[in-house]
């Protein structure tokens, strides 16, 4: 049978979606994986409605964003994880924003510290969520750590490819035990996958195993959405939680 003829990708169509400075904000925005009203896209990227309708049409059509109709209501969410790791590969090479104030320091050091990579935690959280697994057995075959010298293909903001972890036995036992049932995981996407997180240079648990824990962890109350986009909190209950099921100390 013929192979269907290789097609180059318009990397250039695909930058200059992202290029305007108010629907890099929506997509910064979108980033943890929930479809939020056009009307909440709007204030965030600080554009009137009808501005934020054009920017969102564009983005629909470019198959960044899909949009979801509820009665009279949209939604819009990102496309899926890989416009994400898009966004986290160009937050790497990006100059930084000037910080002019103490909530932009603040949530800087927020996002450093606990976010949301599409619908699995990041930062130093999603780091320590890995290592611990790790730790306790649930996953096996490395230790978490990115080694760019020892790196084939492994790049920091972007999916993993140099390593396969496992889920282990004893793994589904004890993740069946904080009420993530393995058998049953998103469908379409690898069970278990890692990034390679920028901040931190550490791998964080991505696929559908870090996107079932993390959605537990919220239902649970061990974790919270902060005010602002990709941002969470640790509860105090997370904080006992997790020490207690997987001895992750914060």
């Amino acid at each position: 049978m013929d192979e269907p003829p290789k097609q180059q990708t318009d990397i250039a169509r695909a930058a200059a979606l992202i290029a305007d400075p108010s629907r890099a904000r929506m997509l910064k925005s979108l980033a943890d994986g929930r479809a939020l009203p056009a009307g909440a896209l709007a204030d965030e990227a600080g554009v009137s409605a009808a501005t934020a309708s054009a920017h969102l049409a564009k983005l629909v059509e470019g198959e960044f964003v899909t949009v979801e109709r509820q009665g009279r209501h949209r939604n819009y969410r990102l496309a899926g994880p890989d416009v994400c790791a898009a966004l986290e590969a160009l937050a790497l090479i990006a100059p930084a924003l000037p910080v002019t104030s103490l909530k932009q320091s603040n949530r800087a050091g927020a996002l450093h510290r606990a976010r949301t990579c599409y619908d699995h935690l990041a930062g130093q959280l999603g780091t320590a969520l890995m290592g611990a697994l790790l730790d306790r057995g649930v996953l096996t075959g490395y230790d978490g750590v990115h080694r760019p010298n020892e790196a084939l293909r492994d790049r920091p903001a972007s999916y993993g490819s140099d390593i396969s972890y496992e889920l282990t036995a004893s793994g589904r036992a004890q993740l069946r035990e904080l009420g993530v049932d393995t058998d049953r995981l998103p469908p379409r996407r690898p069970a278990v996958r890692y990034c390679v997180d920028w901040s931190e240079h550490r791998h964080h648990l991505a696929g559908g195993l870090g996107a079932k824990l993390t959605a537990r962890l919220f239902e649970l109350g061990w974790v919270r959405r902060g005010a602002s986009p990709r941002v969470v909190h640790v509860t105090d209950a997370g904080t006992e939680g997790l020490k207690a099921s997987l001895g992750l100390t914060l």
